[in-house]
């Protein structure tokens, strides 16, 4: 199958179509981050709420992107991300006028069907397109490119939320889409895996998509009924034993989605575990970061998608680079200082309190935000680049689902288990900090009631003035101290993604 130089025409076309389709995915999930509160007013949705609207697209995500690397493979890869690009489309557009969160949730799922078809071929196309001796910094370019995109998700949400249109970044994903698929139908050759043939591996479909479901239900419902409720831990056994029943299929299917002895090459092990412990704490600490902003910190939500400009402007100035000292020095040492120096960064965020707002931002969060951004930065790219070669081309499409699906997975826990733990964390805290004021029983039972909101709660109707002000100040309060547990945990989880990256990564990845 042929490949282009990066600077030819087609080269060129397979760059931007694969750019601008991973972008509509990247945006809609940071800028929806920003909307958050937004949405959570204009819903009335509850805290738990929230989670199923990040989870219902992740888990639909995680449990079939496998089989969209695979269907590529086998029917085409830019067949198949052209057909996920359109279903994408079509659930963006549903998600933008649902009219209550259980439509939204729905309608997020359909968004996952297509991310599933989409995700896994942008990478896969672009990787079996390109000269292998361009490859990464072809994928450089793709990495600093839609990093940028995403990280305009925020300001573009936040701008959107402030005008109260936050239904509006679903729209936004549709002109995106719609060019894509037309430099795609126009410009764009097709590629796929000639020995790839057979049925779908429908056994691992479901043993995966159930275990993650009934995990991620577990968790959600955890602070609401406790650990100890049967729907709680039965859930918990169920997904656990969903999850190795899929690892048992896979190992015996004749034709498995994942297939397992890809992880025989310590490389591509490495990098995948490198995938899962860095963007869970990725995905745990940007999510609380932005609710914090909102609703402790006193800033808008235009102001809150800002406070990551300096983050985008590092991904713009250093992606590319990165990958091209990757391609020239091997990729392990960045895959080892850029994760650390990302758990740095959230450290850093992790110790900043109630702050003055706005005002105070040049030196409370913009140092750590400098720290995280710059390695992000250096390890984007060579991770990427890392997983694609760590395979050969008839497998690129499995590569990338696999590691997509790492990336996802790890945010479907992420939110599900970190959302759980702060639900508990901010009880713990309010059941504390109340024991202060002299409130009548009743009323305290209102005022804990609220702890499912977190950053969102609000003080009962029926107290008084002062008393109003004093349980504010504790919800605040309380969910700072919340937020700073989350981050130090999300810190820890990208010093793990290091560690896996010392142990694990080779300058000369083997092939399979």
């Amino acid at each position: 199958m042929p490949t282009y130089p990066l600077r030819s025409e087609a080269g060129r076309w397979v760059l931007v179509s694969t750019i601008l389709a991973s972008s509509m995915a990247f945006i809609d999930g940071t800028a929806l981050n920003v909307v958050l509160p937004a949405l959570q007013k204009g819903l009335n949705a509850t805290g738990a709420d929230l989670f199923w609207i990040l989870n219902a697209y992740l888990l639909v995500l995680a449990a079939l992107i496998l089989v969209g690397g695979s269907l590529g493979d086998r029917l085409g890869r830019k067949r198949v991300y052209m057909i996920g690009i359109s279903i994408f489309l079509l659930g963006s557009a549903a998600c933008g006028v649902a009219p209550n969160v259980g439509y939204l949730i729905a309608f997020r799922v359909l968004q996952g069907i297509g991310g599933a078809l989409m995700i896994p071929g942008s990478l896969s196309l672009l990787s079996s397109s390109i000269d292998e001796k361009e490859r990464g910094k072809a994928i450089g370019t793709w990495s600093a490119a839609t990093t940028v995109v995403t990280l305009g998700g925020p300001i573009i949400g936040g701008a959107l939320a402030d005008a109260g249109l936050w239904r509006y970044i679903f729209f936004i994903n549709i002109p995106i889409g719609l060019a894509a698929l037309l430099i795609l139908s126009r410009k764009v050759g097709e590629t796929r895996d000639a020995d790839a043939s057979g049925a779908l591996d429908l056994p691992g479909v479901f043993a995966i998509a159930l275990g993650l479901a009934a995990l991620t239900f577990g968790f959600l419902r955890m602070p609401e009924l406790g650990f100890h409720h049967w729907a709680v831990w039965g859930s918990l056994a169920l997904g656990l034993l969903l999850l190795v029943a899929f690892l048992l299929i896979e190992a015996k299917s004749r034709r498995p989605m994942m297939p397992l002895y890809l992880f025989a090459n310590p490389t591509f092990s490495g990098v995948n575990a490198l995938t899962f412990f860095l963007y869970a704490g990725l995905g745990a600490g940007m999510l609380f970061v932005s609710l914090n902003l909102v609703q402790a910190q006193g800033y808008s939500q235009l102001e809150s998608g800002l406070t990551f400009l300096p983050f985008t402007l590092l991904m713009i100035g250093l992606a590319r680079w990165a990958g091209s000292l990757a391609d020239k020095y091997g990729p392990r040492w960045f895959l080892v200082g850029g994760p650390a120096v990302a758990g740095v960064g959230l450290l850093l965020l992790s110790f900043i309190g109630e702050t003055r707002g706005p005002r105070d931002y040049w030196t409370t969060f913009l140092p750590a935000v400098l720290v995280f951004g710059l390695g992000l930065a250096f390890t984007v790219a060579p991770l990427t680049t890392t997983v694609m070669t760590s395979v050969d081309d008839r497998h690129s499409g499995v590569a990338s689902g696999i590691n997509n699906a790492m990336t996802r997975i790890s945010n479907v826990f992420a939110n599900a288990i970190f959302g759980a733990l702060a639900v508990l964390l901010f009880t713990g805290v309010l059941r504390g900090k109340l024991d202060g004021l002299s409130l009548p029983p009743e009323m305290k039972q209102e005022v804990m009631a609220q702890a499912a909101n977190l950053g969102n709660a609000k003080p009962p109707a029926g107290l008084a003035a002062t008393d109003k002000e004093a349980v504010a100040r504790i919800y605040r309060e309380g969910f700072i101290t919340v937020y700073g547990d989350i981050l130090r945990l999300a810190s820890g989880l990208a010093f793990l993604g290091a560690v896996m990256g010392l142990l694990f990564v080779r300058n000369k990845p083997r092939q399979q």
